[in-house]
């Protein structure tokens, strides 16, 4: 029984990167499930034998093989027997850079199949034809372009002709809608998410996958994400917004339904779609800010206003008034007011408190 240090642990260390997210995987060669469990491990899983170490809560897979049987990343068979060498695991992997493994007794790496040569090339490299069984891949190689785009990573050529390949044979069609949202998030969670998209629109899966939201045909596709990337923002659900904000609310919600996004997404994407044009004017009326501030909800779904605000900043749009008239609304005294009919009484004094910000600022039509 031997143990390897596999996967994204071996290549962001040779990378220089030090992420305490990344998470360990071990691969063990020469043992079986029984062996495992004696040992202490718990198996977990169920399309393969998966076991976590009791104390450090890491992941250890027995070798396996694998065999195609049916469409998508679920039609495979597995072999895990204990004859089943490391090379052989470390052939089914996805990319070069990921097949890397670091001998647990020693620190040896094992490298067959040049990883190390594509991390110091900056190339994303498909380790055999095998990588064109499994769509997912196509979304993962488009991730990884956004994960190192800082380093120059590019796609290989041959990996982009396959993942061509795969997209006019229908593989990614078969594609989970919670897959999809999975590769999503994460790259949009990074500084440069524009490759993500680029990837995904050379290959042709970009209207596969997310078909409810057409490319710009007047537009360089090389160019067209670039305003993704570099946002000061950590949250993924923003920079979702701000890919959407030219897309009607019918787009966004066929989009939304398609792969299965959290409400939050949704709902900050088609108001920051709706509004758009509202914070883009040079000057407003009191009715279309009274209908901003009553159709996003402002003084009630605070947490969501703020975050729709940040969407507009990250856009380059001046929101400080928004902020300043927000805070003042808020401060309205009701007890001030006629209690006869007080929404009314209410809406009246929000009219007032507008018309005469909007004149006080010199913003008014």
């Amino acid at each position: 029984m031997k143990t390897y240090l596999v996967g994204g642990a071996v290549r962001d260390r040779l990378l220089g990167i030090s992420d305490s997210n990344t998470e360990k995987d071990w691969v063990v060669v020469g043992s079986s499930p029984d062996e495992m469990m004696d040992l202490g491990y718990r198996q977990v899983g169920k399309e393969f034998p998966v076991f976590l170490d009791p104390d450090k809560q890491e992941e250890y897979a027995l070798a396996r093989l694998e065999r195609k049987v049916g469409k998508g990343y679920k039609g495979f068979e597995f072999d895990t027997s204990s004859e089943v060498t490391l090379e052989q695991d470390l052939s089914r992997r996805d990319l070069t850079i990921n097949a890397i493994a670091e001998d647990e007794d020693n620190g040896i790496l094992i490298d067959p199949f040049n990883g190390q040569q594509d991390l110091d090339d900056g190339l994303l490299k498909h380790v055999s034809s095998a990588f064109s069984e499994d769509p997912v891949r196509v979304l993962r190689v488009a991730r990884f372009a956004a994960r190192f785009k800082v380093f120059g990573f590019k796609v290989a050529h041959e990996t982009h002709k396959l993942m061509s390949q795969m997209v006019s044979s229908g593989e990614v069609d078969a594609l989970t809608p919670e897959r999809i949202f999975k590769e999503l998030n994460k790259s949009l969670s990074y500084n440069t998410p524009s490759a993500f998209f680029k990837v995904l629109s050379a290959c042709g899966a970009y209207e596969r996958v997310f078909s409810s939201v057409k490319l710009d045909e007047h537009q360089n596709h090389n160019n067209q994400f670039e305003f993704l990337d570099n946002l000061d923002t950590d949250k993924a659900y923003v920079k979702f917004a701000i890919w959407l904000k030219d897309e009607s609310d019918e787009n966004i919600t066929k989009l939304c339904n398609s792969i299965k996004c959290p409400k939050q997404y949704e709902q900050l994407a088609s108001l920051s779609s709706k509004y758009y044009g509202f914070v883009a004017q040079k000057s407003y009326d009191t009715n279309s800010v009274i209908t901003f501030l009553s159709g996003t909800d402002a003084l009630r779904r605070q947490d969501r206003f703020e975050d729709l605000l940040e969407v507009f900043k990250l856009l380059g749009f001046n929101v400080g008034w928004i902020v300043e008239l927000k805070s003042i609304l808020k401060g309205i005294d009701v007890s001030k007011l006629d209690k006869t009919n007080i929404a009314k009484s209410i809406q009246a004094e929000k009219v007032r408190i507008v018309d005469k910000f909007l004149s006080s600022k010199k913003i008014a039509k």
